[in-house]
């Protein structure tokens, strides 16, 4: 595989508290995506968006073509693969708030394999996954569950 560069841009104005921000990226898959500190906080769902939800996302998407590599690899090809992700930021002693884990949960249409064959898939996928090794190597727990369905 290529080297593979990605950007994106973020614009801020005021404090932390009271300040707002917006995302862009040059695939406009985020065109001026508001984000803020009660955003990133809410305790449910808003309408911006957080560094954490990007990492979910991305880590979600990473591991799922991860994991349809493997599967095709092996000859069974998904039918469609259902992936959450949930990254967790939580307060680290001396060190501030840290992400912690990430929790992914995968649902997979595979025709042809087994529970077993699946859970090998993922482990190889998880092993391969840039994202998964990153969240590892910065000291995040990254569990991976997977169940055909």
């Amino acid at each position: 595989m290529p080297r593979i560069e990605r950007s994106a841009t973020a614009a801020w104005a005021g404090s932390v508290a009271r300040g707002s921000g917006r995302l862009s990226s040059p695939s406009l898959v985020l065109h001026d995506a508001p984000f803020s500190l009660a955003g990133r906080t809410a305790a449910e769902a808003s309408e911006e968006t957080s560094p954490e939800e990007l990492l979910a996302a991305a880590h979600g998407g990473c591991l799922t073509m991860s994991l349809a590599g493997e599967l095709t690899s092996a000859d069974t090809p998904p039918g469609r693969l259902d992936v959450a992700c949930t990254i967790v930021m939580d307060e680290v002693e001396g060190q501030g708030h840290q992400i912690v884990g990430s929790r992914v949960a995968i649902v997979a249409r595979v025709d042809g394999i087994g529970d077993a064959a699946l859970q090998a898939a993922v482990e190889k996928a998880d092993a391969g996954c840039p994202f998964s090794q990153l969240l590892k190597r910065a000291g995040a727990t990254v569990m991976v569950t997977a169940r055909l369905a």
